[in-house]
């Protein structure tokens, strides 16, 4: 596998990590309604698991509340089940048309634990990210081993620099996105 490849192969395993961490973010909720917190929670519909979002509208009218309008009005009591059996902590509330959602105010004991674990969930990610590093610099002294005539020392120092920056990127940009979610929960 030619150093080019690798490269590629391991900026594309460092933004699919990176891209989950920026989706559990997404689903942790900050006090205000925002539809990606539903993203995690299927129902049963007719026989497969299914996201709600792809069952209903989901809308944010107001800062505090989420309004799920179900196209099959006759899921709608499957749509409540499952908010309510999620973790979530939400009680749904709903009139045959529509299903609220009135999102509470977070505590700040709350608001603590969810910076906790927005960390944690951030730092694994970055670990995520160190071992595509090492599986690149194990693949890229593998080659230098080999000694193929078309690789030569310098090439794979060159790429091994390269696989160190584009880790430092990732990191750089996991540790950013994990301050504006801190901040944002963190806010009243």
């Amino acid at each position: 596998m030619p150093i080019k490849e690798i490269l590629q192969t391991a900026e594309e395993r460092m933004q699919r990590s990176y891209d989950a961490m920026c989706q559990d973010f997404a689903v942790m909720r900050a006090g205000r309604a925002d539809p990606a917190i539903l993203d995690k929670i299927t129902v049963d519909y007719y026989g497969s698991q299914t996201p709600i979002a792809q069952m209903a509208s989901i809308s944010a009218p107001e800062a505090r509340l989420l309004v799920v309008q179900p196209w099959d009005r006759g899921m709608i009591k499957a749509i409540e089940k499952a908010i309510q059996t999620s973790d979530l902590g939400i009680n749904p509330t709903n009139d045959g048309q529509v299903i609220r959602l009135a999102i509470p105010p977070l505590t700040e004991e709350r608001r603590k634990e969810l910076v906790k674990s927005c960390g944690r969930r951030a730092e694994e990610a970055k670990v995520a990210v160190r071992n595509v590093r090492r599986d690149v610099n194990d693949k890229l002294k593998a080659l230098e081993k080999q000694k193929l005539a078309d690789i030569s020392e310098d090439d794979v120092k060159k790429a091994l620099d390269k696989a160190q920056k584009q880790t430092d990127d990732f990191v750089k940009k996991i540790d950013e996105t994990l301050k504006k979610k801190e901040k944002d929960i963190l806010s009243v």
